[in-house]
Formats: structure tokens, sequence, C-alpha cells
């Protein structure tokens, strides 16, 4: 494994539409353990293939409930509302609160292939919304209805 730099807010990588994946295989492997170490050392909840400069439907997931990868996910039903802080591994400092279903359904492959459901409330379904959204070009400040800048926060998306 081995830690990847992070995309920054600016660059138009983060704004292209991510391409499915359709061969799972050493290299897709090898990303996925390369995004989660990323995240991991990054204090991070989340992590999305065009954070790292791969414009592939892969993320990573950890709201501290054990590593989460899913390849080419969608979003299959959203319930409820919720409001909160979200932040970016993109964009250290930067923070806006965002409203999110307070529940949902996505489904996806996992790193062999095979069809997986991930179910998610609170912040995982947070997170979900979070990191599918970068793989369609959407940058949670597209979302935000209020910016705040905090220095040292922990937990970005």
């Amino acid at each position: 494994m081995a830690k990847r730099n992070i995309v920054m807010f600016g660059d138009e990588l983060l704004r292209k539409r991510c391409r499915e994946v359709t061969v799972f295989d050493d290299r897709l492997w090898v990303l996925l353990d390369d995004m989660y170490e990323t995240m991991t050392e990054a204090n991070g909840v989340g992590l999305a293939a065009p954070q790292v400069g791969i414009l592939k439907r892969v993320v990573v997931i950890d709201v501290g409930e054990g590593k989460i990868e899913l390849i080419n996910p969608v979003v299959t039903a959203a319930k409820g509302k919720q409001r909160d802080k979200e932040g970016c591994l993109s964009s250290p400092d930067l923070w806006g609160y965002v409203e999110r279903p307070a529940k949902v359904k996505v489904t996806a492959q996992n790193r062999y292939g095979k069809e997986i459901k991930v179910e998610g409330k609170d912040l995982l379904a947070r997170a979900l919304c979070h990191e599918i959204d970068h793989l369609n070009g959407i940058i949670f400040t597209d979302l935000a209805d209020e910016m705040i800048e905090e220095e040292n926060e922990k937990g970005r998306k």
C-alpha cells in the first residue's frame, strides 16, 4: 500500500464524471488499498477515486464501523433529512452545512465484482452521499447553504 496525493479543490478533475469500473483485478485492489491508507492517514471518513486523480467509480468509507469499499455505487433509496457540517479532504479547513438524507440504501460491487448492498444512517448516510457525489463531479460546496472556515477539524470526508 502507498499513500497517494489528494487532489485539491480548484482542480478540474474533481468536476468530471467518473467511468464505470468493468475490470476487477489487482490494479483495482491496489487502488482500493491505497485510497484507504490515504484516507486514514488524512483523518478522513471517506475518499473517492477522483480525489486521488483516478476517474473511476470507486469509493472507500470508514465512519468508525469498519472499512466499506464500493465500486460503481448507486443510491437506490433515500429517506428523511439531516443538516450538518461537512468537510472534504480536498479542501482542508473549509466546511459547510449540507442537507442530506438521514438514511440511504446503496447498491454497488465489491472488489471482486460481486453485487453488495449497504444501508447507512446519520454519518454513514452523509458519507455515502458525499463520496458518490464526487463520482459525478459534485462537490459539497455546491450543495452547502452556509460555508464556514475552521482550523484543525477532524472527521473530514
